[in-house]
């Protein structure tokens, strides 16, 4: 969704060709920013298209992230700590090192949760002072622009620097403090997402019903994809009842099935009342039917983070509400079910990532209300905002630039404005490491976490939490359908 137009200008003595919020590098292969300040940009072969600057510099961060993740789950997996270090209580640090750093024996445990911890810290760190030193960037021409951009070896000795010294630091100064900054850290991006993720849902549908308003095969756009996210939310509503509950127990697991369909044919119902219509004239089912589908995703996440509920049926201890315990049928794979958990948890966390800095940059520092009173004016298959949005006009008067390639150039200042807010992106790059940390460690009870029952097992806490964020997000969209009919002025006219 982040379309920074680039077009290759005149080669430099050094190859480099460049434009406003994209820079293109035509390099050879090998040639990368270490410690210096050419961008971390390879070239591609003469067929395939350049990378940007900017989206080069994401992957790189992206890969980072990615890598610390891994690094946690190996070393919060108690198996692969044993058969690769072959220590059953966790990897210790040499006793030597220990009294030389601390002064005694008791030395901090090089895996488990404290591990994660420190990981998490040196990445949280890491990320948080980029952010502060790009704050109020909006030139990627700015010497501080190479901050984000450049020296990457230097950010990597540094991060592996920030993750080292966080294990010297003993579990009784560290682990109490960085868990409630965790836990504040872990919500706060929660928030984020589900606000992500309804203004996705507005935009979309608010995007492609301009279209059916002028033409006949957006409509059938409109139809196909909202019948295709109802079709997702019911089997996946289905699938949930079949695998997560049992007639002889498995109640909690019942009402909240219940509760969270009702929840969908709610707000399907008022996302198309006529009250709603007259203020939100663009209002429909395809942003109640993605909502749906979030709002199942999340009763899954939380349905598979609960623990095991134990009956006696017919003299026998069974365990319920879990997929294959319920029937005599060979039971599913814990790890399908947890690599599919870990994989759409690690992928609304990358989007949220994204989307945040892009849109903090096109609408400013209140990117999270003016992104709801965005209106298009021209339909487009990017699914939320347009690739660029005229600056100063406050988004509310759905002015944009055309991005064919017919439209004159545009002005040097605006030239040399960027394609995604860096500070914002590693902010929210600081809220994402500490949701991951607390997401791996069960949240409240960090405590002897292992990775075999961290998406398995299941924690109540761990699965609370999950509850509370469907619930959240239920409010969150049901107060943009009915904010606006606590103002007393007439809504827009309904489109043509």
């Amino acid at each position: 969704m982040v379309g920074a137009k680039s077009t290759t200008g005149p080669s430099t003595s050094v190859g480099l060709a460049q434009q406003h919020s994209g820079v293109i590098v035509k390099t050879p292969f090998c040639q990368m920013s270490c410690c210096g300040t050419i961008p971390c940009t390879t070239g591609c072969h003469s067929r395939r298209p350049s990378l940007t600057e900017s989206t080069c510099s994401r992957l790189f961060y992206i890969l980072l992230h990615v890598g610390a993740s891994a690094v946690c789950c190996l070393l919060l997996s108690r198996t692969v700590v044993e058969r690769v270090w072959g220590e059953a209580h966790g990897i210790q640090m040499p006793s030597g090192l220990c009294s030389h750093l601390f002064g005694h024996s008791a030395c901090p445990v090089l895996s488990g949760s404290g591990a994660v911890y420190r990981i998490c810290a040196g990445t949280a760190t890491f990320h948080l002072l980029q952010a502060a030193l790009l704050v109020h960037l909006h030139s990627p021409t700015s010497p501080r622009a190479q901050l984000h951009n450049s020296f990457w070896f230097l950010k990597v000795l540094f991060l592996l620097g920030l993750c080292a010294a966080a294990f010297c630091i003993p579990d009784e100064h560290l682990l109490p403090a960085w868990h409630y900054i965790g836990i504040c850290g872990g919500f706060t991006f929660i928030l984020l997402q589900l606000v992500l993720i309804t203004a996705f849902a507005h935009s979309w549908n608010k995007n492609w019903q301009t279209g059916a308003a002028q033409d006949c095969s957006w409509f059938l756009a409109v139809l196909l994809a909202t019948l295709g996210f109802y079709s997702m939310a019911g089997l996946g509503a289905m699938l949930l009842f079949q695998h997560y509950t049992h007639p002889a127990g498995c109640l909690l697991n019942k009402m909240l099935l219940s509760m969270h369909l009702c929840f969908c044919g709610l707000l399907s119902f008022l996302s198309i009342a006529p009250c709603i219509r007259l203020k939100q004239p663009r209002s429909g089912l395809l942003q109640a039917s993605i909502i749906s589908c979030y709002i199942m995703y999340l009763t899954f996440s939380a349905l598979s983070s609960r623990p095991p509920e134990r009956v006696i049926l017919q003299g026998q201890n069974l365990t319920l509400c879990l997929p294959g315990l319920n029937k005599m049928e060979p039971p599913i794979s814990d790890t399908s079910l947890a690599v599919l958990s870990a994989g759409i948890m690690y992928a609304c966390v990358l989007f949220a990532c994204n989307e945040a800095s892009y849109l903090a940059e096109v609408f400013g520092p209140l990117w999270i209300i003016k992104v709801y009173s965005y209106e298009f004016q021209k339909p487009s298959l990017c699914f939320c905002c347009p690739e660029t949005v005229e600056p100063g006009d406050g988004q509310t008067d759905g002015a944009t630039q055309p991005t064919d390639q017919e439209t004159p150039q545009a002005s040097p200042l605006q030239a040399q404005h960027l394609s995604y807010s860096y500070s914002a992106f590693h902010f929210v790059f600081f809220l994402a490491s500490l949701y991951v940390m607390v997401t791996l460690t069960n949240w409240f009870s960090y405590e002897g976490a292992e990775l075999e029952k961290t998406f398995t097992k299941g924690s109540w806490a761990t699965f609370w939490v999950k509850v509370a964020s469907c619930w959240a997000c239920v409010l969150l969209y049901l107060g943009l359908l009915l904010a606006p009919l606590l103002d007393p002025h007439p809504g827009p006219q309904a489109p043509a």
